[in-house]
């Protein structure tokens, strides 16, 4: 088995892994550290929850070396709670390196960011936004970045960032080294490879994108007016310890949020028109059990370090079906035990079968026992039947 000391990482580097009591690299941080340290481009197609930031981050901090006190790095992000998690990763790994980073994002005010940039950092983690704020008001120089990180690149298309991201290409060096990281290559991410790259190599350990096995999902057709109700009798009765209920929107979210408010179960709310300190607060509040359920939008499907979470219940059935792989891959992982459930109406029977076309097979329909549907719910002909929901695994 390959170990971190064979990838050609520097003592310093070596010596916060051993600390943290980390030895042997995942597949993505085995293949793609020594193609960064050798200085290459490189395209990597890596899952959530791989290890990803550590194989980018670990072979920059290599590659930089001690602190120099001017941006030599460029890590571009979609959102501000990735961007926190990246930066964590890099003053973590660069302990002993001394390295100093920026974190820049939005929806707070700009004097700590500026007085960061203005004391000196060696790597800048950023929203596409506030980068091109900063830039464009001449407080942010990138005429010396040396490596160009961008992450979660299908997240960022996702969001609408596609002109901001190629302006940020543009006006960094062209003489640089770019890496490029995505949980999906998609026809558009493969032409922004094309000409923001120099002969990149590509390394990709998805292992097909599809449910992991740790994962129980199941879909529990039900009429769009009773949503509501048989969401929370699955609260009631999944025995949940840690939930995350995905919404298709920010109303959605917040409605949400206040029928389970209404009916005494404390809840934390995470969507992109919260402030960053309410936003902060609901994630820190979710990780160390202050709220055993958390509502979102797809902000929080991907990218962020959540453990232990237990369940998952979309609300409506997501629009694009990796998103449905994202959300449910919240749970069962590291080995655990997930359960992942989706209200399903038949206005969304479009996403329901787009979905079931990306995972191959088609998903077990459910009826919630002793739930008072006022329809009878339409499982699918010649499926398999009905399942009770108290039918749990052991954990």
């Amino acid at each position: 088995m390959t170990t971190f000391t064979e990838l050609g990482l520097p003592e310093p580097v070596l010596r916060t892994l051993a600390e943290h009591g980390y030895v042997q690299p995942t597949p993505i941080q085995a293949q793609a550290i020594p193609v960064i340290v050798s200085g290459r481009d490189i395209i990597g197609a890596a899952q959530t929850g791989t290890g990803k930031t550590a194989a980018f981050a670990l072979p920059t901090l290599a590659l930089l070396g001690p602190a120099a006190g001017k941006p030599r790095c460029l890590v571009l992000v979609p959102t501000r709670e990735l961007a926190v998690q990246v930066d964590e990763n890099f003053q973590k790994y660069g302990k002993y390196l001394g390295t100093k980073t920026a974190l820049l994002y939005g929806g707070v005010g700009y004097g700590a960011q500026t007085k960061a940039l203005d004391d000196g950092v060696d790597v800048v983690i950023a929203t596409p936004g506030r980068l091109l704020d900063l830039y464009e008001q001449k407080i942010l120089n990138l005429s010396s970045i040396q490596m160009l990180i961008l992450d979660e690149v299908d997240r960022m298309l996702d969001m609408g960032f596609i002109e901001d991201v190629t302006r940020i290409i543009n006006y960094c060096p062209k003489q640089r080294q770019t890496l490029l990281f995505s949980a999906t290559i998609s026809d558009t991410i493969g032409r922004i490879a094309g000409w923001a790259l120099q002969n990149p190599v590509t390394v990709d350990v998805r292992t097909g994108l599809g449910a992991a096995d740790t994962v129980d999902h199941a879909i529990y057709p039900v009429d769009v007016f009773q949503k509501y109700d048989l969401l929370l009798a699955l609260l009631q009765r999944s025995g949940y310890k840690s939930v995350i209920v995905f919404t298709r929107t920010k109303r959605d979210a917040d409605r949400i949020t206040e029928w389970i408010e209404g009916h005494g179960i404390p809840v934390a709310t995470m969507h992109a028109d919260r402030s960053q300190s309410e936003r902060t607060a609901a994630l820190a509040g979710f990780k160390s059990g202050k709220f055993a359920v958390m509502v979102a939008t797809d902000i929080a499907s991907r990218g962020l370090d959540i453990r232990g979470v237990t369940h998952v219940i979309n609300y409506n059935v997501p629009e694009h079906a990796e998103d449905y792989v994202h959300r449910i891959g919240r749970t069962g992982r590291a080995s655990a035990e997930g359960e992942a459930f989706t209200l399903y109406s038949p206005d969304e029977m479009h996403h329901l079968q787009q979905i079931e076309l990306l995972l191959g097979r088609p998903i077990e329909r459910r009826k919630l026992e002793s739930f008072r549907y006022y329809s009878e719910p339409q499982l699918q002909p010649g499926g398999p039947k009905a399942a009770n929901v108290s039918r749990k695994r052991n954990r």
